[in-house]
């Protein structure tokens, strides 16, 4: 090595910032080509869910198909209501709240709600077998 360029190993390293996770503001795009990803519905009379992933057998719709794309007279499969009664409830595993609040907090609210459930029941679980060690102390 010349002595004009300095040796990048010699240099001090800078503390590295935490990265901040990055939320795409329309996810349309990624929504579209993935189904775990697409907006799944639920019927506000017998609280089935129509998930793409899965698509709907008894009426045969494939797996992949989008809430919006299936026929007019679709109906649902439990209790036969109309399509108009079904209510978006978001995609699957997609972290719970308002989308401009997921940068905050500890990192519990990019959680997904199983993460959430989880992460209750084992502090929870811990609590217990805390108090419940002062049985055994003398």
């Amino acid at each position: 090595m010349n002595g004009s360029q300095p040796d990048p190993s010699a240099q001090p390293r800078s503390p590295q910032t935490p990265k901040l996770i990055e939320l795409p503001e329309d996810e349309t795009d990624a929504q579209l080509s993935d189904p775990l990803r697409m907006q799944r519905y639920e019927c506000r009379s017998c609280g089935y869910v129509y998930e793409p992933a899965k698509g709907d057998q008894l009426n045969r719709i494939p797996a992949g198909v989008p809430f919006e794309e299936l026929p007019a007279d679709w109906k649902c499969p439990v209790c036969r209501a109309d399509k108009r009664l079904f209510q978006a409830v978001g995609a699957k595993g997609k972290p719970s709240g308002f989308q401009e609040n997921l940068r905050y907090g500890l990192g519990v609210n990019v959680m997904t709600p199983a993460q959430k459930n989880l992460l209750i029941f084992l502090g929870l679980a811990l609590g217990f077998l805390f108090l419940m060690s002062f049985y055994f102390v003398e």
